[in-house]
């Protein structure tokens, strides 16, 4: 999967030379500052992502779902990008707010892409 994350990195980089963006960072080195700091010396954001992105969607699920639960947090997703249509996924456990939440970012994302 890290070849995977090497070449979104790739992408990413291509699409948005001005964002500040690093990859194959563990998600502890990503957001703790301490551990970024040793981890990834070198990177202008570890320990300070503001955006996780995960290989796939099975890794992703497994990460939103456990922070959610854990932190009591809202989560919103998993929100799929780049697809030829807005398409987005809802778990079999998910709440009223979750689809409109979802509904909206779908709705906002089919707007971008006319």
């Amino acid at each position: 999967m890290v070849d995977k994350v090497v070449q979104a990195t790739m992408i990413a980089r291509e699409m948005a030379p001005d964002m500040k963006i690093d990859g194959e960072l563990q998600s502890d080195a990503a957001i703790i500052p301490a551990i970024g700091s040793k981890k990834a010396p070198d990177s202008e954001i570890a320990g300070q992502a503001n955006v996780l992105v995960f290989p796939t969607l099975e890794t992703g699920n497994i990460a939103y779902k456990l922070v959610q639960r854990m932190a009591k947090a809202e989560a919103v997703g998993p929100v799929l990008q780049w697809m030829a249509a807005p398409i987005n996924d809802l778990s079999r456990g998910c709440s009223v707010s979750d689809i409109v939440n979802l509904v909206a970012i779908t709705a906002n994302q089919a707007k971008a892409m006319k």
